[in-house]
């Protein structure tokens, strides 16, 4: 007969803790035998190898996709876009599901996110896929956090620790294969299908976790939701992203009246959302979480490494296909050693942090990040796979030790009830500081992208005639062109090399940029308290 393991006599005395001293969260929230719990880890893993899964396989097709649909000024809206609607919809998931229950919003949340995915697949252009991507978005943000929560449900803090580390392998693995998967299908059948491979991962962790996953019933709660923080924290990050996405256009355009009115609108927005968030009665993200000072450093960290990675790393596929001149599929082998050592990385920092605490991992991860995004800063047009390759496995590093270890210590540090909205608000910043970076080096990409293009290919249209010339006029509209390796062979040699160049200048930059946000990270990460991950008889009283 299956064994249920109920609470402890510590969990039952944590829930008296007082309200400026939060006990850390209940040993077993959820009741499950242990059959019921081990199909729940597998449908919730399934749900982390989908979501892992997602943003590999789409980034290495995403090069592919704007030569085909024609729109690399858009390039970053296909990305930062998904990441936004995700971002918003996560703690709102967070919340939703702290009220009623992790299963149901999980499963919903899974079901918006494969109707997203198949809208994307059928999608016929670049302005339909971005609005499709963020719908898929708003699905996805309901995968990484409540698979979290889930965990954080129904395992022991001490069990718990040993998960997050195994949870970031299995999303290591599925990021191991994903680029190669996204390159052969991309390369040997067409980009769409990147989005179609989702459906069947999907299914099976929406079937498992609802037949596996039972809830005790707590009766009606009233809904509340912060409406006015929502529309706030939405339209500040659009107004942002588009005011980037404005500026990108041309370099002339960072100064332009426009641009300027989007980042005061995006300013003005921000402060009134931090005033709503003081007096909100069920607040988007709870400001008093940030008294705790493991909160709001791992906050910090997290805008800061998601921007350096989202932005920088988003960018690879990019380089390595136009820049360095490989397929789809090879662009994707280049991540593997990424999401190897990542793997590698977050199995062994979940065990570490058991003995050594959480600070000393944390650190040694951001500092690889470091290391890894300063030697991305010396790729040229003349650097090969290898040289990229080498680059991603400090940055994988960094990645592995820096993700498990803060979420531990974020979940470490909350009582039971906030355990959703606070593991939500860690992945909330995580993903805002990732659009931010996406679009902030997408405008830095393509601002000086257009300068270095347009010097070189004037001088070449002044003395060009003929076929020639046409190339030259349609590369200056559509530079994505690049990418097409049937397009590559069929360039003169001198424009080819002219429009790599200016690719691989305006790259560089990037990777500058992720380079110092990835120093700041670092420099926040030293203020994070020293502390152990500690089960129930070591919580505080």
């Amino acid at each position: 007969m299956d064994r249920v393991e109920p609470p402890t006599e510590q969990s039952r005395a944590s829930n008296g803790a007082t309200a400026s001293r939060p006990a850390a969260p209940l040993h077993y929230s959820i009741q499950l035998t242990d059959r019921q719990r081990m199909a729940v880890t597998g449908g919730v893993m399934l749900g982390m190898f989908l979501g892992a899964l997602e943003a590999t396989v789409v980034g290495t097709a995403m090069p592919t996709v704007i030569a085909e649909l024609k729109g690399l000024n858009l390039y970053s809206w296909l990305i930062s876009g998904y990441i936004l609607t995700s971002t918003i919809a996560g703690p709102i998931w967070g919340r939703l599901s702290d009220l009623y229950g992790r299963r149901l919003f999980y499963l919903i949340g899974t079901g918006v996110f494969l109707i997203g995915s198949v809208l994307s697949g059928l999608a016929q252009s670049m302005e339909q896929l971005i609005i499709f991507r963020a719908l898929q978005g708003i699905g996805a943000g309901a995968l990484l956090p409540l698979s979290m929560t889930i965990i954080g449900e129904i395992y022991s803090l001490e069990k718990r620790a040993r998960m997050q580390g195994i949870f970031s392998g299995v999303w290591g693995f599925a990021s191991i294969v994903g680029p190669l998967v996204g390159g052969f299908l991309t390369d040997y059948w067409n980009w769409r299908s990147v989005f179609f491979i989702n459906i069947p991962f999907g299914l099976a962790s929406m079937v498992v976790l609802g037949l596996a996953m039972k809830e005790p019933k707590e009766g009606h709660r009233p809904f509340s939701l912060d409406y006015a923080g929502i529309v706030l924290m939405t339209g500040s990050i659009s107004a942002l992203l588009l005011g980037l996405s404005h500026a990108g256009q041309r370099i002339e355009n960072w100064t332009a009246p426009e641009t300027i009115g989007l980042f005061a609108a995006f300013v003005v927005l921000l402060v009134l959302f931090l005033w709503v968030e003081t007096r909100a009665e069920h607040p988007l993200i709870p400001l008093s979480l940030f008294r705790e000072r493991v909160m709001a450093v791992s906050s910090a960290n997290g805008f800061f490494v998601g921007m350096a990675m989202f932005g920088s790393l988003s960018f690879i596929p990019l380089f390595v296909q136009a820049v360095i001149g490989t397929t789809a599929t090879e662009a994707g082998s280049t991540m593997t050693p990424f999401m190897l050592s990542w793997v590698v990385a977050a199995t062994l920092g979940g065990r570490l942090m058991l003995r050594m605490g959480y600070r000393l991992i944390a650190i040694a991860g951001v500092a690889c990040l470091v290391v890894g995004f300063g030697l991305l800063t010396w790729l040229t047009s003349g650097s090969t796979r290898l040289d990229v390759m080498r680059d991603l496995v400090f940055a994988g590093v960094g990645m592995g030790f820096c993700l498990v270890t803060l979420t531990i210590a974020v979940q470490n540090s909350v009582p039971r009830d906030r355990l959703g909205i606070a593991t939500s608000a860690t992945v909330f910043f995580r993903s805002i500081g990732g659009a931010v970076g996406v679009a902030v080096m997408g405008a830095v990409m393509g601002a000086v992208m257009s300068l270095h293009l347009n010097q070189q290919l004037t001088q070449l249209v002044s003395t060009t005639t003929g076929p020639v010339a046409k190339e030259l006029a349609e590369l200056a509209q559509h530079p994505e062109l690049i990418v097409s390796q049937a397009t590559r062979v069929k360039l003169n040699p001198e424009v080819a090399h002219d429009v790599q160049g200016a690719l691989s200048v305006a790259l560089n930059y990037v990777f500058i940029i992720g380079l110092i946000v990835a120093i700041l990270a670092f420099f926040v990460t030293l203020f994070l308290p020293d502390g152990r991950v500690r089960d129930q008889q070591h919580a505080r009283r």
